[in-house]
């Protein structure tokens, strides 16, 4: 679930390299090529308020910057049947499918591995969706003090992922691979 809409920006930090050498494999001259890229972020950022979804952005990012290309060609009268089929055939994108369900299985022994004082805090707002205010009844705790467990247990627990795994993420969070840091630590992440 995406938190916030996307920006042109993030959509650059993420994509910008792969969309220039996308266009640069198909126009093989460097200008023309940054001229392309400019052109395709013009237009993302023009229609980047019209997205319905952001499931496909990749995909739509990339057709963007084939359908500059194909007009490329065709300003230089090439048959736009031929340009279309040519760079159909050359694209090479494909979307990743994230693999949060993956992860999110390591979470319930990576939970058990914290400190008491946030493993059942944190168990039972993530792992059981109980709200805040119940894990304060529950634990016989302020409202506060069930806040401030359920949120440095989460520090914990991010410290414990990263401590085991580096992640490749999409730009809403999923994740799309991981490498693990230290084949002989496994201790938290088993499953990796």
């Amino acid at each position: 679930m995406i938190d916030h809409p996307v920006t042109t920006e993030e959509i650059w930090e993420l994509l910008s390299q792969k969309l220039r050498l996308f266009i640069l494999k198909r126009v093989s001259d460097e200008q023309i090529a940054d001229d392309l890229l400019q052109e395709t972020f013009l237009r993302i950022h023009l229609k980047l308020g019209d997205i319905k979804s952001t499931e496909r952005l990749t995909a739509w990012v990339f057709q963007i910057a084939r359908n500059l290309v194909i007009d490329h060609y065709r300003s230089q009268g090439r048959r736009p049947d031929l340009v279309a089929d040519d760079i159909e055939y050359q694209c090479d994108v494909q979307e990743k499918e994230n693999i949060n369900e993956l992860v999110s299985g390591w979470l319930p022994a990576m939970i058990e591995s914290l400190p008491e004082t946030y493993r059942e805090a944190l168990a039972l707002y993530e792992l059981q969706g109980v709200p805040q205010q119940e894990i304060a009844d529950r634990l016989g705790i302020s409202l506060s003090a069930a806040k401030s467990r359920v949120q440095r247990g989460r520090e914990k627990l991010k410290a414990i992922l990263l401590n085991c795994c580096t992640f490749e993420q999409d730009i809403f969070g999923n994740v799309l691979e991981y490498d693990v840091n230290d084949p002989n630590e496994r201790r938290h992440c088993d499953r990796c």
